[in-house]
């Protein structure tokens, strides 16, 4: 049960890949709220750890921050797919690898606030060559490699910021050391 029922809906926009909306919600007897929110695919993050414990991150131009993110490989998962699957997908789009293992590290709340959409974290082992497929907006991505204490040195630093990636780094570095 929702601690504050909904009243009303409506829906302020409808895009491609987000709808808005603004509820009516009642937050206290007979008091109603604004609650405004983004409907929106989950995501998924994968760190991938090649044969030398190596980890991929990739480099890619993001519109709204205005500047190249370092991250973890990721993307959406679609209506119909498991976030495993779409996990698998997204690493081969966007590296040219696939995962022979693939074990999931945790959920996380991106934006609680604003939409309900989630993060699932996945680790990636027992790589093998696949098919690079990266989306028209992914042309100037860039793949690197580097060891799991540097990519755990960029969180600290601030290198990587992006909430996902975050996460499944500092997941992951803790999987792999217990």
């Amino acid at each position: 049960m929702s601690p504050w029922p909904t009243v009303s809906r409506h829906q302020l926009t409808e895009g491609r890949f987000i709808s808005a909306f603004r509820d009516e919600v009642l937050v206290a007897e007979g008091v109603t709220g604004s609650w405004e929110w983004v409907d929106m695919a989950d995501a998924v993050r994968v760190v991938a750890v090649d044969g030398e414990g190596r980890i991929a991150l990739v480099e890619d131009e993001f519109y709204l921050q205005r500047r190249r993110l370092l991250l973890v490989p990721g993307g959406g998962v679609e209506r119909t797919e498991e976030p495993a699957a779409a996990a698998r997908r997204e690493l081969e789009e966007e590296t040219g690898w696939r995962a022979g293992r693939l074990e999931p590290l945790g959920v996380v709340e991106q934006l609680p606030t604003a939409t309900p959409a989630r993060a699932h974290l996945f680790l990636a082992r027992e790589l093998t060559p696949g098919r690079l497929a990266r989306e028209a907006s992914e042309a100037g991505m860039t793949l690197s490699w580097r060891p799991l204490d540097e990519a755990v040195a960029a969180v600290r630093e601030g290198v990587v910021t992006e909430a996902g990636s975050v996460s499944a780094i500092l997941l992951a570095a803790l999987s792999l050391k217990a």
